[in-house]
């Protein structure tokens, strides 16, 4: 169980939100206007919602700061249209972007994008294909999406979704929790975290949070993170287990640490007492026209013509 860090987000006002992806579905939102400007996203993870006790954690621990929140539902998740589908990495990364722009367009600074989880490898393939939001923080995001999939879905399943051409997913007492289609499951595995990771700019401030004691994604992904994205600072919460069950006010302070200086660009670094600062630059959300990300996702990820056998983590 969980250990909330109060009741309820504090918020001056907290109003939903429908914003439109560019495939015409409605993602639906919350958004906590604290008087401030300066706004942070946050994303859910895999079958997760934007009710979470993690996303809500974080909510009320960054509004009690003075700082706005928009957290939502990807699409196919919670109370948002759409199929929900296995992988959807690069969807999932459109909608956020349609998020991002909706907020620039009601005259918010998006100053930094967090995501848990599947949610941080979705905010990683944002600022790759995107580069419009100057602060990124991955929450135990998996660094090789080969790997971890049998664990999930149960073993032998890459085997059968290569013969038959999709698994159904069920539960303990039988029914059906969503289906893994061959397609699905390629554009997991063609999603390169590792090229995805190189192509980051140093302008990209990255901060990447991790617990220790991680047995859904290991620690170790957080430090090829560290390895192979040019301005990153890395964080470990000793003993903290994936959700950060018994560790919400650990992962809070670290998320705070860099999130109240959004604003602030420049190489992420440790100063003496192991908090993330940074040198003055440019920083927040930059409203302009996106790069076209079809032509950036065939640049970095390489689709493989047959589904491989994913590794054991």
């Amino acid at each position: 169980m969980s250990h909330p860090l109060s009741s309820e987000p504090h918020a001056l006002e907290q109003r939903a939100v429908v914003v439109t992806n560019k495939h015409g579905e409605k993602l639906v939102g919350v958004l906590h206007h604290t008087g401030s400007s300066k706004i942070v996203v946050l994303c859910h993870g895999f079958i997760s919602t934007k009710n979470d006790s993690l996303i809500l954690d974080l909510t009320a621990a960054l509004t009690k700061k003075g700082i706005s929140v928009f957290r939502f539902d990807f699409s196919g998740n919670g109370e948002s249209e759409g199929e929900f589908e296995y992988g959807n990495y690069r969807k999932e990364a459109d909608d956020l972007h349609s998020v991002v722009s909706y907020l620039c367009k009601e005259k918010y600074d998006v100053t930094a994008i967090v995501g848990h989880s599947k949610g941080g490898d979705v905010v990683t393939l944002y600022a790759s294909i995107y580069d419009d939001v100057r602060l990124v923080i991955n929450v135990s995001g998996r660094f090789d999406l080969e790997k971890g999939i049998e664990e999930r879905i149960g073993e032998g399943s890459i085997d059968r979704i290569n013969k038959e051409g999709y698994l159904d997913v069920k539960d303990k007492s039988g029914n059906v929790q969503y289906r893994v289609t061959k397609e699905s499951l390629m554009e997991r595995l063609s999603t390169d975290i590792r090229a995805v990771s190189m192509s980051l700019t140093k302008e990209c401030r990255f901060f990447t949070v991790h617990g220790s004691a991680d047995e859904t994604i290991p620690v170790e992904d957080a430090y090829e993170f560290a390895k192979h994205i040019p301005n990153h600072k890395l964080q470990v919460i000793e003993g903290a287990n994936h959700n950060y069950t018994a560790h919400r006010e650990e992962l809070a302070d670290a998320v705070m640490s860099v999130a109240a200086a959004g604003d602030v660009g420049g190489e992420m670094r440790d100063d003496k007492d192991g908090a993330a600062t940074g040198t003055p630059g440019v920083g927040g959300h930059q409203c302009r026209a996106a790069p076209n990300p079809e032509a950036h996702i065939q640049k970095l990820c390489s689709v493989r013509p047959k589904v491989q056998r994913a590794r054991e983590p």
